[in-house]
């Protein structure tokens, strides 16, 4: 079993012990809707029961045995994990990030090499993925129809097309 971390916890929330998730997804509200066991730490020994909702784009979260502020305010800056198990199936043409770093990025005009996907980072209008290119510099290419051609998870490579100036 392996974990997927999904957020950070950045604030606590209240008189109660309820935490603010900084959540690494675009779907929050699914999220919070199928939340029932997170964990904080990447080996999933330090599991919590939670109850949350979202509120501004953050999750605000219940977790079990965390009753009051000072518990909930020692969480702070951890990161937030869930089993691989409990992710959702995603629609085509839809990816993890986990499942996109470490891809191979090629030119699809020429399929020549171009770098490995690094970082994900999301902007608000797109993705926005990190390469380090072959010759060890990094290049930033907007996950985008113009962009992006071809994900293939299987063969580890992502086709690209190179718009002017963008590398």
């Amino acid at each position: 079993m392996q974990s997927v971390l999904i957020g950070q916890i950045v604030n606590v929330h209240g008189i109660k012990g309820e935490v603010k998730i900084y959540p690494y997804t675009d779907d929050v509200d699914s999220l919070a809707k199928k939340l029932k066991t997170v964990y904080l730490d990447e080996h999933m020994k330090e599991s919590y029961n939670v109850s949350c909702r979202v509120q501004k784009g953050m999750l605000l979260a219940k977790l079990s045995t965390i009753d009051t502020v000072e518990k909930a305010e020692n969480l702070r800056k951890k990161y937030v994990y869930i089993s691989e198990e409990d992710l959702d199936t995603l629609e085509e043409d839809s990816y993890y990030v986990k499942d996109l770093i470490g891809l191979e990025i090629y030119n699809i005009e020429d399929n020549k090499l171009i770098g490995t996907l690094d970082y994900v980072f999301n902007t608000g209008a797109n993705d926005v993925y990190e390469v380090t290119t072959t010759d060890n510099k990094k290049v930033y290419l907007p996950a985008i129809k113009q962009v992006i051609k071809k994900v293939d998870i299987k063969a580890r490579k992502i086709y690209v097309e190179l718009m002017e100036g963008l590398i």
